[in-house]
């Protein structure tokens, strides 16, 4: 609830008018298929394709991306934003990568949360020194979302494949730390912990975990797979905690029934690294391009024919595109 009451409180005439025509127009567009009307309230931008880690399902992690590699540029960044910031309640400085490699990512979050907008960035933490520690409260970031999906270096290295849990612990302790001695109540830290088979036995020690490190709050979230039809080793067993089920065939399927509807094509979009413009964040390798920011405005992109054709096909039919089939909403158990 933290996190939506902190968004809440970045209200404005400008902001409340824009998302009250983005969820009229998003209720009137279930019964009549019609476009949105405003700009969207949210989006991801991705600071850099870069990550020291190598995890199974992560495109980057994989280093198998059929598109460019490299890392966001300040300048072009604050031209992008400009005209849309007043509308904008939340930005997350996460896609693909792991933003603090980039060098720059925490003047890019000062931009942006000195306009008065919601920040956020999810990170492994590796790079969390005590100097970065007391510059990221200086950025004004309102979330960090650390990654932690195990509480022995065994389990953790299972899926966060190069890491090392006693760097992950480390920076926690630094963030942590640094907000006690510079009496800063942001920002507000969350253990994410991706339910996968091999960890789901450290459910309640990573609770206690969360608790031993003073975050602030403790997610776990169900893991998305790329091969799940005739199952995958990473599914858990515990059903509140995937996003899958067998069925009586022995082949597994999403859970959520995928309606020809979506929020997100409504409220918010994904902006790569060099200024490609795709649906959401379940488009990992950006093969949905919708526009480029290096030549047209994102307000153009936004009203565009190639996005207003994409919308009308989530709204038709959403099991025939690629990125939907494995979406899922309640990824997150919130405790």
């Amino acid at each position: 609830m933290h996190f939506y009451w902190k968004v809440l409180s970045r209200i404005t005439a400008k902001r409340c008018f824009n998302a009250l025509l983005v969820l009229g127009s998003y209720y009137f567009s279930r019964l009549f298929k019609t476009q949105p009307v405003g700009l969207p309230i949210s989006l991801s931008i991705e600071p850099t394709t870069s990550c020291n880690l190598g995890c199974p399902e992560c495109p980057s992690g994989l280093k198998q991306f059929s598109r460019p590699t490299g890392n966001l540029k300040s300048e072009q960044l604050y031209n992008w934003l400009n005209p849309i910031v007043d509308q904008l309640w939340y930005v997350n400085f996460y896609f693909q990568g792991e933003p603090f490699i980039h060098k720059e990512i925490l003047s890019q979050i000062a931009f942006v949360s000195k306009q008065g907008v919601f920040t956020s960035t999810s990170t492994n933490a590796h790079f969390i020194t005590k100097e970065i520690a007391e510059n990221i409260i200086a950025s004004g970031l309102d979330q960090l979302i650390i990654s932690i999906d195990g509480t022995t270096q065994e389990t953790y290295e299972k899926y966060r494949i190069h890491g090392k849990l006693d760097k992950v612990l480390e920076g926690t302790a630094n963030i942590i730390e640094a907000k006690r001695n510079l009496q800063s109540s942001t920002p507000h830290v969350v253990f994410q912990f991706l339910v996968v088979a091999h960890n789901e036995h450290q459910i309640e020690d990573a609770k206690q975990l969360a608790k031993e490190y003073d975050v602030n709050e403790i997610r776990f979230k169900t893991a998305q797979v790329y091969n799940y039809e005739n199952g995958n080793d990473l599914i858990p067993k515990n059903d509140k905690y995937s996003r899958y089920k067998q069925l009586k065939s022995g082949k597994w399927v999403v859970k959520n029934k995928l309606e020809n509807h979506c929020w997100r094509m409504w409220s918010g979009s994904v902006i790569t690294w060099d200024g490609k413009v795709v649906p959401c964040c379940f488009d990992k390798d950006a093969k949905h391009q919708l526009g480029d920011l290096t030549g047209s405005s994102f307000r153009s992109i936004w009203k565009s024919t190639s996005y207003m054709q994409f919308r009308k096909k989530v709204m038709s039919n959403r099991s025939q595109i690629d990125i939907c089939t494995n979406c899922t909403e309640g990824t997150q158990v919130w405790s």
